[in-house]
């Protein structure tokens, strides 16, 4: 019987010292497989989901160690998913089941969240792409949410190795139609829901009662009305069918330039303030047109601001905020902390973790991010004015920080229905060009933001040698300081003094979880996924331990040091007594070193012998904040 069984495999037939120890003879996994078959997990489909291949007698590798260890399952592909059926999910009880994502499980892959496939021939690791003449023994799968999947088809017979990777790579990889995508035919399968109240249900803003609704639910009804003059999709195809606009502008207006320098509402505050967002004018060279646009922008600002009662700030995010090509370059680096196939690797990428975090720039685009929805809040709540978020097409930063803007300050969006209600509204209706930015279809001709293969890690330049010592001095700094000292708390982007005034004065008070939530922005407080990134060490693996599982650890710790420390003290004891026979043996002292506590301890100073430099830095707190590489308590991320 194989079952859930400690299983090694991978690498290549010709390795001449296998990293494993197999318990089960690969003879044995055939001649078993009808009955392990009959124990494993059902494969649950979806409306519309189709089964497209599937291998049996594949080893998922468990990404602990460098012991190759596996849980024996089978592998099945779909026109939605690729999935790992092991046994280990049928040992869950009905409380446990309850709780688990009804559309992806944990060995679930969508076949778009897939970023990169690799196979390993001989132990070389090579990437997969069209028709392949030879097949892998090992399949390497590299996810867009920074999972890693490591799949062992060496013991999977010829004719299914074939199929099942020449059809997740064919499903994955190559060109599609836009029909073709799962969506269109799940839309065909499944059933509407007809739930009566738009309160139980997530909105999908596709009618107009949907928008009615959502301006009585913001009291945003008194100053703007929902239109229909998009109603299908005759003036813009960017545009949603249904809309609102301010009230006093001519809905004759919105089909003049296809919808372009309109204001669209977002959201409206409870102060009445509202949020807005417009996409830009087309640029024209003829000085004729550009003074028509001129006119025409005009009368539209002089609808929506209006001094001193109703005053509205323009905000625009095509000039003076992040790009979009930044951001596209931050995390294609920032991923490639996560995607890492081995132990050793992710002990060789460690050592100089936070420069490469730092040099992606992607934990500052967050932070930027969040201070530009804070600042749009601050002009909400604190002085009453409405902002207009401007953007080329008003279809991705606009969509970014009005949805952070609406979930800090509307507890509504922070709630299950509320947020899938909002990405619907401001993701879904907003226009956002999920084809391109993504590139679903696979398509090959894409000018701009088009699937790229993985960036290679930044090339550092390697520091000199500087001796054990050095090194051993530069370690013990790092792990004292326990946190890095960001270079973001003195950055140049100062927080402005209103802004700070309002952000600390938030920050000083209870927190209110219904009502107004503001993120900690300082460069310390940015938190990243750490535990993508610490895959490879089991103790961070504890799935919803959080806290809990990190204090039962360090009780766990704390009972092994106060068990080592009697154990000390009972040694010391019987040194005493040795002392006392014979004093001599005190001139045999002994240096604190890395072994302490197992080493025998007779100094009185608390300082390993390093050079005085070392000893000098750790008490420098400016040279400490110039370093570029710190080590930070990841328990902590």
């Amino acid at each position: 019987m194989l079952g859930k069984g400690v299983v090694g495999g991978g690498g290549g037939t010709k390795a001449p010292k296998p990293s494993f120890v197999s318990y089960v003879r690969p003879e044995e996994i055939h001649t078993n497989e009808k009955e392990v078959t009959e124990k494993e997990v059902t494969l649950h489909l979806l409306p519309g989901e189709q089964l497209l291949c599937e291998a049996s007698t594949v080893l998922k590798y468990v990404q602990e160690d460098s012991c190759q260890r596996g849980i024996y399952g089978k592998l099945v592909c779909t026109d939605f998913k690729i999935a790992f059926l092991g046994d280990d999910e049928s040992a869950l009880g009905n409380d446990e089941t309850q709780f688990k994502n009804k559309v992806i499980g944990e060995n679930d892959i969508t076949l778009h969240c897939v970023d990169q496939i690799y196979g390993v021939f001989d132990e070389k690791k090579k990437t997969l792409f069209g028709q392949l003449k030879k097949y892998p023994e090992k399949l390497i799968i590299h996810c867009k949410d920074l999972r890693v999947f490591h799949f062992c088809l060496r013991y999977t017979k010829e004719e299914e190795v074939k199929r099942i990777v020449s059809g997740i790579i064919h499903h994955t990889l190559a060109p599609k139609l836009l029909k073709r995508l799962f969506l269109f035919s799940y839309a065909t399968a499944v059933q509407n829901n007809t739930a009566t109240s738009p309160k139980k249900q997530t909105v999908m803003f596709d009618t107009l009662a949907d928008w009615l609704w959502e301006l009585e639910r913001t009291k945003g009804s008194e100053k703007y009305t929902a239109v229909s003059v998009n109603e299908g999709y005759r003036v813009c195809a960017r545009l949603p069918a249904y809309f609102v606009i301010p009230t006093l502008l001519p809905e004759e207006n919105v089909p003049r330039f296809q919808g372009h320098g309109i204001p669209i509402w977002c959201w409206s505050c409870h102060n009445g303030c509202a949020l807005l967002k417009m996409s830009a004018l087309p640029k024209e060279q003829d000085d004729s047109i550009l003074q028509v646009q001129k006119s025409f922008l005009d009368g539209i600002y002089r609808i929506i601001h209006k001094p001193p009662k109703e005053l509205v700030k323009t905000e625009d995010l095509s000039s003076n905020f992040v790009s979009l090509q930044d951001i596209q370059t931050a995390y294609a680096k920032f991923k490639q902390l996560f995607l890492i196939d081995n132990s050793t690797e992710f002990w060789d990428t460690d050592i100089k973790w936070f420069s490469l975090l730092e040099s992606s720039s992607w934990l500052d685009i967050i932070r930027r991010c969040l201070k530009k929805a804070i600042e749009i809040i601050e002009c909400l709540e604190a002085q009453n004015m409405s902002v207009l978020l401007l953007e080329e097409n008003a279809s991705d930063l606009c969509c970014l920080i009005s949805s952070l803007v609406q979930v800090m300050m509307d507890p509504h969006c922070r709630t299950r229905v509320g947020f899938q209600s909002l990405v619907q509204k401001e993701w879904i209706m907003g226009g956002h060009c999920f084809l391109d930015r993504c590139n679903h279809l696979r398509q090959s001709d894409k000018e701009e933001h088009q699937r790229q293969p993985s960036l290679p890690l930044t090339q550092s330049k390697s520091s000199p040698k500087r001796g054990f010592f050095r090194e051993e001095t530069d370690h013990l700094i790092k792990n004292l300081l326990g946190k890095r000292i960001s270079k973001l708390i003195n950055s140049s982007d100062e927080l402005q003094d209103n802004f700070r005034e309002f952000y600390d004065s938030w920050h000083s008070k209870p927190t209110d979880h219904h009502g107004l939530l503001l993120p900690h922005i300082e460069g310390p407080e940015i938190k990243v996924w750490a535990q993508r990134y610490l895959r490879w060490i089991p103790e961070a693996q504890i799935l919803g331990g959080g806290t809990v599982a990190t204090m039962s650890k360090l009780l766990e710790m704390m009972e092994e040091v106060q068990s080592l420390q009697e154990k000390i003290d009972e040694r010391h004891h019987r040194q005493e007594a040795l002392q006392a026979e014979a004093p001599s043996l005190l001139r045999n002292s002994v240096r604190l070193s890395s072994l302490f506590p197992f080493a025998l301890l007779q100094r009185h100073s608390s300082k390993p012998v390093l050079p005085t430099s070392g000893w000098k830095a750790l008490g420098d707190e400016e040279d400490l904040a110039k370093r570029e590489d710190e080590f930070v308590d990841l328990g902590d991320v």
